[in-house]
């Protein structure tokens, strides 16, 4: 369960800094339209790209990897909230922060013993 969990942390974090850090520090046109399209002038670009690879950074590192996951949730709050009020497609734009949200969650689940203490799920 462990590496599967490391497995899917990397892929994780494999799509955040490619689709997600790297287009907004590079100001590509891709991130300035996704801002323009949800009400966030492309100055606030690179703020969020550094707010994203510290969420990265610290779910990644074993010893912060809970606050990075409840940071990350947070971010992604933030994302459905803005997604959804300018009423982006549902299943492919809005709820996409709860797909990847779910997939963070299961990551650390999967890597951290403690987690599942939490989470019961299998006994």
């Amino acid at each position: 369960m462990k590496i599967a969990g490391w497995v899917l942390s990397g892929l994780i974090a494999l799509f955040m800094l490619g689709a997600s850090v790297a287009p907004k520090f590079l100001q590509l046109d891709v991130a300035i339209a996704a801002m323009e399209v949800v009400g966030w002038p492309a100055k606030y670009l690179l703020l969020i790209g550094v707010i994203e690879l510290g969420c990265v950074v610290l779910f990644l590192i074993p010893r912060t990897a809970l606050l990075g996951a409840v940071l990350f949730t947070g971010l992604l709050g933030g994302s459905l909230a803005a997604n959804l009020r300018v009423d982006n497609p549902l299943f492919s734009h809005t709820l996409f922060s709860i797909y990847l949200g779910v997939a963070i969650w299961v990551a650390l689940w999967l890597r951290e013993a403690k987690v599942r203490g939490v989470f019961p799920l299998i006994r």
